[in-house]
């Protein structure tokens, strides 16, 4: 077989990689439950590329998530349950379904009407699947967030669910008294000296925290990544400057940590005003 750009190529490649006998003993013992972590790894990485702007990284990290996708298929096609193809046609009807605004009669919309046109699409969809028996189309207001995502993300999709049935608050601020509450909380929690008691609490704010992110309009992980970058970048500098002074930052105190992230921090505020 040679590289193609052609799909048929990566779906022959997929097919002789789990034929018993010939194929990959690795990817012959996989299941969808041993691969769903690496379709999860995978999606992150997508985000990571596209993070840093990195779009040679981005075509490669692009083709390892359409390997995911390839590989489920090919799974379910053993199991006579599906093939890629009725993936792609269950997407491409979906994508025509839900936007009557580009490929039916609906016309131009504005941004808010498409959305407000594509919860509508979405409700009428779960409504016909509880028609057809699927238990999970009839549960509650906050049915059909993965357990899987990850917590931050999953608290943001769940408070968006329980808003659009009125609970919710109309004040960011209202929110952010609400983060104060929670902090009281675990003060209050730290007195006891119980982990779990503890855990709770800072797990309140957390939530607390993502819901003032919403009302906001910040992507919770998408700060949070922001953040995580930023300190990465300031440790770094704090590493280097110790190391200028043929110290680790196991060999510094505190204090001189501090006074180099300040010191960062300052550089990072003027490099930003240049």
């Amino acid at each position: 077989m040679k590289p193609s750009r052609d799909i048929a190529s990566l779906l022959d490649i997929m097919a002789a990689l789990r034929t018993p006998g010939s194929g990959c003993p690795w990817d012959l013992e996989q299941t969808f439950a041993s691969i769903a972590p690496y379709t999860i790894e995978e999606a992150y990485e997508v985000a990571d590329a596209i993070a840093r702007g990195a779009l040679g990284d981005l075509r490669e990290e692009l083709g390892d998530l359409l390997l995911q996708v390839v590989f489920h298929a090919r799974m379910a096609q053993e199991q006579g349950a599906f093939d890629f193809g009725d993936v792609v046609q269950a997407i491409t009807e979906k994508l025509l379904r839900r936007h009557p605004h580009v490929f039916g009669g609906a016309g131009a919309l504005k941004v808010d009407a498409v959305n407000e046109l594509w919860e509508r699409i979405k409700a009428q969809e779960k409504a016909a699947q509880a028609r057809n028996g699927n238990p999970q189309a009839e549960a509650g207001a906050l049915a059909g967030v993965p357990v899987a995502l990850p917590a931050l993300t999953r608290a943001l999709k769940l408070q968006e669910k329980a808003g659009k049935v009125g609970f919710d608050w109309n004040d960011p601020r209202a929110v952010l008294a609400k983060i104060r509450e929670e902090a009281d909380e675990i003060e209050a929690a730290l007195d006891t000296h119980d982990a779990d008691t503890i855990g709770r609490e800072v797990g309140d704010l957390l939530f607390a925290v993502v819901n003032l992110a919403r009302h906001v309009k910040a992507d919770p992980e998408g700060v949070l990544r922001a953040t995580n970058r930023k300190f990465e970048r300031r440790f770094a500098a704090i590493e280097r400057a110790l190391a200028a002074q043929g110290k680790s930052p196991r060999d510094a105190t505190l204090a001189e940590m501090d006074a180099l992230w300040d010191a960062a921090k300052k550089a990072e505020a003027t490099d930003d005003q240049k």
